[in-house]
């Protein structure tokens, strides 16, 4: 779990628009950062496994 402060200054527009970066809505992880789906890895697996994002399933073979 990323701190709060960092959570708030990510959500914020920056004064220069590189500083800008990705930060997971759900848990504030920066890295590992799914763009399609605006989560991160650990998220993104989670919510996958319980079937909560549409199109996403379990690779078998």
């Amino acid at each position: 779990m990323a701190k709060k402060c960092l959570r708030i200054k990510a959500e914020r527009t920056p004064k220069f628009k590189v500083r800008q970066y990705n930060r997971c809505p759900l848990c504030g992880r920066a890295r590992a950062f799914y763009r399609r789906f605006r989560m991160c890895r650990v998220c993104l697996r989670l919510y996958a496994r319980r079937g909560e994002i549409p199109g996403v399933i379990k690779a078998s073979w």
